[in-house]
């Protein structure tokens, strides 16, 4: 089972798999929190996803891990994202990527190693992660690596010139 099959919900509560968070498109994965000291990071995510957004999306899981920093409703989440910077892309609800609670998605995410060769836990808020259309995941960036910073970037490309 590819990870796009794993049921995920949208952030507003409805059913649905990584595939169609997706489109079934190539895709960033990142963990996200509204009140966290990379929250601007929303900025950069968005501005992928206006780049790139006809062949690959970005997707949010929301997640309340670290720091308590992601405590609101889902309705909370919503406004503040599209408020304060514009989101368009698709969030899922609210997730755990650590510990006993961890969501199915995660567990196979963290599984996969970065540059450096670690794999294992999530580290904090904003860790990333670039999949392919087929759901292989090609890239894997720590929370500090900016959405636009040029590894991101070439992973992205990468994944899209592939189609």
């Amino acid at each position: 089972m590819s990870i796009l099959d794993i049921p995920v919900a949208r952030l507003d509560g409805t059913p649905a798999t990584v595939r169609d968070l997706t489109g079934g498109r190539p895709a960033l994965l990142v963990n996200v929190a509204s009140k966290c000291g990379l929250t601007p990071q929303y900025e950069q995510l968005e501005q992928l996803q206006q780049e790139f957004g006809d062949r690959f999306s970005v997707v949010g899981f929301p997640c309340n891990q670290f720091g308590g920093q992601e405590p609101g409703t889902a309705e909370e989440i919503q406004t503040f994202c599209s408020t304060s910077y514009g989101v368009s892309f698709p969030l899922a609800e609210k997730v755990e990527v650590n510990g006993e609670g961890r969501h199915p998605l995660y567990a196979e995410l963290t599984a996969v190693p970065d540059a450096e060769g670690e794999a294992g836990d999530i580290q904090w808020n904003f860790e990333k992660f670039v999949i392919d259309a087929e759901g292989e995941v090609v890239g894997r960036f720590r929370p500090r690596t900016t959405p636009d910073a040029a590894e991101v970037r070439a992973a992205i490309t990468g994944v899209l010139a592939g189609d």
